[in-house]
């Protein structure tokens, strides 16, 4: 089965490079332009371990103590391959101090608390040596307002910022991110986001990164200036059935 699973991601893999590719010349953009995060919650480190061996490289996570696991099992497993995982579901403030051993970069900071947290979470980890730099941040942006959804409203976008900044030897901001609203149109909803990204660098010109577009809306999301686009099921399937 594992060749079967192997060859199952790889045509899997291939189609969204491909789709990628293709939403990069319809806007004129070049080709790799456009990172594409494999998203592989909920599956096992096996399949990472096969899509290191297609040659991903970069990785989306969402779960404490999940994440936690994959990833030294396949530093373990892997100790000759740099990758990198990102954290890109919701974080409690109480799992920050996990997260900060491992995360590239956390996707959904949603709260000056948070901020506070993982500042300080990652101090802790450089100074116990677990990690060797600062902790890329992108502030999730709420274009609906719904705190179920998470994400700050535009206006509350430069006080997380300025907190960021705070924590200048600890946690570097690298842009926003955004997950399209229910009932809203993929492309209206990657308009507006790519407007309050637009005004979002004026103000932070070094924080470019726009993380936006997953399986279903990749295409649009990059039409409107995706830098990263989070594809899980269109590359990994249907998520297995889980233990309750």
């Amino acid at each position: 089965m594992t060749g079967g699973r192997r060859a199952e991601l790889a045509t899997a893999l291939a189609a969204a490079r491909e789709r990628v590719a293709v939403a990069e010349r319809a806007t004129g953009r070049p080709h790799g332009d456009v990172t594409l995060l494999v998203v592989t919650k909920f599956f096992p480190a096996a399949d990472v371990e096969h899509l290191i061996d297609l040659g991903v490289r970069e990785f989306g996570e969402s779960r404490e103590p999940e994440a936690s696991r994959k990833v030294a099992q396949i530093r373990a497993d892997r100790g000759d391959v740099v990758f990198a995982a990102d954290m890109i579901g919701r974080v409690q403030r109480k799992k920050a101090r996990s997260v900060s051993r491992w995360a590239r970069r956390v996707h959904s900071v949603d709260s000056i608390d948070l901020v506070d947290a993982l500042g300080g979470a990652v101090r802790r980890s450089l100074d116990d040596g677990e990690r060797t730099d600062p902790l890329g941040v992108l502030l999730q942006m709420s274009l609906d307002g719904d705190p179920e959804r998470g994400g700050l409203v535009e206006s509350d976008l430069r006080g997380a910022a300025d907190r960021v900044a705070g924590h200048a030897d600890e946690l570097r901001l690298d842009g926003l991110m955004v997950i399209a609203p229910l009932g809203l149109e993929p492309d209206e909803a990657m308009a507006r986001a790519a407007g309050i990204r637009e005004r979002f660098v004026a103000d932070h010109p070094g924080a470019r990164e726009l993380s936006a577009g997953m399986s279903g809306d990749l295409e649009q999301a990059i039409a409107h200036g995706s830098t990263c686009v989070r594809v899980g099921t269109a590359i990994m399937g249907a998520r297995p059935i889980l233990s309750p």
